[in-house]
């Protein structure tokens, strides 16, 4: 008797100790730390929102998100307000002069960074220590690969990877990127009517073509036969960004919703399509079959390369991993390219002079010969409006990193669990950087090169800086750069009546409505 109650008692102890420590854990993660790091932030001149428990400004903030996308927008390129509505009304309420301010994501303090500086040292080298903010587990179900890890463990990716988009390697994949132009060019030409002109969604158009792109680059097989994996990871892109502008509930995945049941279903099957693609390629190489120059290939190809150099297991990426990768070149891959030739198109619709500039210089490099790999880059005018429409509507709007550390950056000390948001957009529109003409359509400012625009300051970096610069920056531009010449030696472009003006983030800047054009076919001198 005297056992089973001292028993009793341990278990009764146990529960309570565990609760207890559960009960401070919640306490110190939702109240003490979030009021220790607001004064550390404030002691230091740091002006921001006051935190609330539990949720700090997330409430707020999605309610400001949610007016700003009600309406659409006059046609201009004054977009900040309805895209980061949030992030404007910090910067208006705490920034004046001080360029750095904060908001409340959750018990997490969110620093908005607008120094260039400052932004600067946080992407360099130098400032290593600054890492990417760590994924949920819901949004690691959209596995971005190389782009969510940091270290040491980024770092042999990266080796890895790199050798697949060498500027060589990228010139091999021009045969792979024509034959999609020429897919997207005839099938335009097909839809025609007797006039020579049609009313198309633009927007759609460019994310067939882009998922057409990635999976003979990748895979080499064409559009229709990695349609459900492109389906697939549209529909996951959508269901995890929703889930990643709240605050995470650690172990909320585990309900069984509606939402958490999709997202586990689509995960399973992307992992099985790519699995069996991969396990094919293994096959086919054990064979000593000919070898296709996709990325999958060049992939595979440094893997082992890295493996029998180093003669370490863990210098090589696995199945898994290998997995993530490609869910990257489908996410990353697909959406940038198709975004940045959507806002052109609307762009050159809302200003068709510098769209008869644009068509003049590639009917001067090319007349009416397929363009070719040396002579995009001699394609001047393109390549100023794609930085300006980069500056205006560049693909992600912001960048997050974290402090695991207590961290020195210029004048200021950020303690261990500070978010570091560089709010790209706001700086692409800032007015003290670029000028009166901030809001205006001017490729005429990058008629010099990068540097000379933006006087040296890191205030355009639409593909992000530094060594985490974007891998696929190269890709993207002369996929872009060869489906845009094209398409100007085919067809003249203006909005139709039914577009509506209304940029929305939802992991890219997209249009939220589509982007409905009028394409006229122009008729060969």
């Amino acid at each position: 008797m005297e056992l089973g109650y001292w028993l009793a008692f341990a278990a009764t102890a146990a529960t309570l100790a565990a609760a207890g420590w559960v009960g401070w854990s919640a306490a110190e993660w939702l109240w003490f730390q979030p009021r220790r790091l607001e004064r550390k932030l404030m002691a230091q001149g740091i002006r921001g929102s006051r935190y609330r428990l539990p949720y700090g400004d997330v409430k707020e903030n999605e309610n400001l998100v949610d007016e700003a996308r009600r309406n659409p927008l006059p046609l201009s390129h004054s977009i900040v307000d309805r895209v980061v509505p949030h992030l404007t009304r910090v910067v208006d309420l705490y920034g004046g002069k001080n360029k750095v301010t904060f908001y409340w994501f959750g018990p997490s303090p969110r620093v908005i960074i607008m120094d260039p500086e400052l932004v600067k040292d946080i992407l360099s080298s130098k400032s290593g220590h600054f890492e990417k903010l760590r994924l949920t587990p819901i949004e690691r179900l959209l596995s971005m690969g190389l782009f969510s890890y940091d270290g040491e463990k980024w770092a042999k990716r990266k080796r890895i990877i790199n050798p697949a988009f060498h500027i060589e390697k990228l010139k091999m994949m021009m045969p792979l990127f024509s034959a999609c132009c020429d897919e997207l060019i005839s099938r335009w030409e097909e839809l025609v009517d007797s006039s020579g002109v049609f009313d198309i969604d633009i927007c759609s158009e460019f994310q067939k073509f882009s998922a057409d792109v990635i999976s003979r680059t990748a895979f080499s097989s064409n559009y229709k036969e990695g349609r459900r994996i492109f389906e697939l990871q549209k529909e996951q892109t959508e269901l995890v960004f929703h889930t990643a502008e709240n605050l995470y509930i650690p172990g909320s995945r585990f309900i069984p919703t509606q939402k958490n049941q999709r997202r586990n279903e689509i995960h399973r099957e992307v992992t099985a399509l790519l699995k069996s693609m991969i396990e094919q390629r293994e096959h086919a190489i054990k064979n000593g079959e000919a070898k296709t120059d996709d990325l999958l290939w060049l992939l595979m190809e440094s893997n082992r390369n890295a493996q029998e150099g180093d003669h370490m297991q863990d210098a090589s990426l696995t199945t898994k991993d290998v997995i993530e990768e490609c869910r990257m070149f489908y996410v990353a891959g697909q959406e940038t390219t198709s975004v940045l030739l959507t806002w052109t198109m609307i762009v050159l619709s809302m200003h068709p002079n510098w769209q008869d500039q644009a068509r003049n210089e590639v009917l001067q490099v090319f007349g009416q010969s397929k363009p070719t790999f040396e002579g995009l880059s001699q394609l001047k005018i393109v390549t100023m409006i794609f930085y300006e429409v980069l500056r205006l509507y560049p693909p992600g709007v912001t960048l997050l990193r974290h402090t695991y550390k207590e961290m020195k950056l210029g004048e200021f000390t950020f303690p261990p669990g500070v978010q570091l948001l560089l709010p790209i957009i706001l700086l692409h529109h800032s007015r003290e950087f670029w000028g009166e003409d901030t809001e205006e359509f001017n490729p005429e400012r990058f008629s010099e090169g990068v540097s000379k625009a933006t006087k040296n300051q890191l205030i355009f970096f639409p593909f992000g800086w530094g060594p985490r610069i974007c891998i696929g920056q190269s890709f993207t531009m002369i996929e872009a750069k060869l489906a845009l010449a094209l398409i100007l030696q085919r067809f003249s472009v203006e909005l139709s009546p039914s577009y509506a003006h209304a940029p929305d983030n939802i992991l890219t800047l997209q249009p939220q409505y589509g982007a409905q054009v009028i394409l006229h076919k122009l008729h060969p001198l």
